[in-house]
This record gives structure tokens, sequence and C-alpha cells, in this order.
């Protein structure tokens, strides 16, 4: 059974920063991608950023520049530094995992409990 557990959410004032942290654990073959998504009150979980095994990012427009994804492969960790907190990214965060649990196995999407994340004065 495999396991996303995320830590590092919370309360911080509009131009603070916050670090999600989140790890992987259990019988895992390959881990194709790690990234973080997130979802707001009243709308659709959205991409945050990604990064690829070979460390390839990618973010969406609205977080480019202000938060920083980052990946160790041999603890199977993702780390997703956040500054320049706006009161829109105030949401529930979302780890995300994309990987096989052996060799023959498909690449499948597994997921995090949430952490939330409010950005308020």
């Amino acid at each position: 059974q495999v396991q996303l557990v995320e830590s590092g959410g919370g309360l911080v004032q509009p131009g603070g920063s916050l670090r999600l942290s989140c790890v992987a654990s259990g019988t895992i073959f390959n881990i194709l991608s790690m990234g973080w998504y997130r979802q707001a009150p009243g709308k659709q979980r959205e991409l945050v950023a990604e990064v690829s095994s070979g460390g390839g990012t990618n973010y969406i427009d609205s977080v480019e520049g202000r938060f920083t994804i980052s990946r160790d492969n041999a603890k199977n960790t993702v780390v997703l530094q956040m500054d320049t907190l706006k009161p829109e990214d105030t949401a529930v965060y979302y780890c995300n995992a994309f990987l096989k649990l052996r060799i023959w196995s498909m690449f499948e999407n597994y997921w995090g409990q949430g952490t939330q994340v409010t950005v308020s004065s």
C-alpha cells in the first residue's frame, strides 16, 4: 500500500512564506512525477507545480517566480516552497505522485490527504 503524507500547511499573512513537504512510502517501483495540486472552495482542483524524475519542472502561471518545487528521488519526497503568498493562494493543497508499484504495473495517480493553506491578514 502506498501512502503520501503531507506536512507544512497553516495560516500565514500576505507576503509570507510556507513550505509544504510530502513523503511517499510503501512498495514503490518507480515514481515518474510528483507534484502539488490545490482546490479552493467552489473551484476545481488545479495543478500548481510538478517535477519529473529527471528534475524538469512545470508551474501554473499564477505561481511562477513565487513557488519552487524540488524533489529527492532517493527519499521519495517532494517539497513546495511558497514565497510571497497571496490571499488567492488559499486552498487545500494535495500532494500527487504518478507511480508504479511493480515493474509490470501501470502508472497510476496517488494522492495525499490534503493540507490547508490560508493566506490572510
